[in-house]
């Protein structure tokens, strides 16, 4: 059975650190690219940060560029992703989701993960 399942999330103040953990079970990790998405109250989820196992090679949004940092533990098949500097609109249920690592050009599109954690709640108050 395919597994993804966030932690790591909370209430922080404005300017204050998080990290998230994604940890993988189920499929071959090492094979996959796992993206970050987030979905803000009334707001279409939109792709935070991606990064490929196989390549090592990562993205992000230009909103949170700077300031997140996705990294992976492959022993451990687990995600992280460290959130500094956190403001207000980066509040939202952030979700975890395993692609095949291929035209990661394009790695913000929805459909093309195959596999979904259910979410955690990051509050941000200012």
């Amino acid at each position: 059975e395919v597994q993804l399942v966030e932690s790591g999330g909370g209430l922080v103040q404005a300017g204050g650190s998080l990290r998230l953990s994604c940890a993988a079970s189920g499929f071959t990790f090492d094979d996959y690219a796992i993206g970050w998405f987030r979905q803000a109250p009334g707001k279409e989820r939109e792709g935070v940060s991606c990064i490929s196992m196989p390549h090592g090679s990562t993205y992000y949004a230009d909103s949170v560029k700077g300031r997140f940092t996705i990294s992976s533990d492959n022993a451990k098949n687990t995600v992280y992703l460290q959130m500094n500097s956190l403001k207000p609109e980066d509040t939202a249920v952030y979700y975890c989701a395993a692609r095949l690592p291929y035209g990661l050009g394009d790695w913000t599109t929805e459909y093309e993960y195959d596999y979904w954690g259910q979410g955690t709640q990051i509050t941000v108050s200012s």
